[in-house]
């Protein structure tokens, strides 16, 4: 039962439409401005954002480090022995 429940709702994801189709007109190739960041950047908002990726990014690269000295050491404890 569950089998054809699952094919039946993939059957019926395959038909749905997530998007309706714009054309791309010449204006959109000639666009060179990212709206979005100019207005970040006209309210000060970019650099906010830019200390929050660094902070972000900061922490993963501690988890990791921290992470490969952990296993450094347990492959030091399983050598030994």
């Amino acid at each position: 039962m569950k089998k054809w429940l699952l094919i039946l709702f993939l059957a019926f994801s395959l038909q749905a439409i997530a998007q309706e189709k714009i054309e791309i007109t010449e204006d959109d190739y000639n666009n060179s401005r990212v709206e979005m960041a100019d207005l970040m950047r006209s309210e000060g908002k970019i650099y906010v954002l830019v200390g929050i990726i660094g902070i972000i990014f900061a922490g993963i690269l501690v988890y990791v480090i921290s992470t490969d000295r952990k296993v450094a050491k347990l492959e030091k404890l399983l050598q030994d022995r």
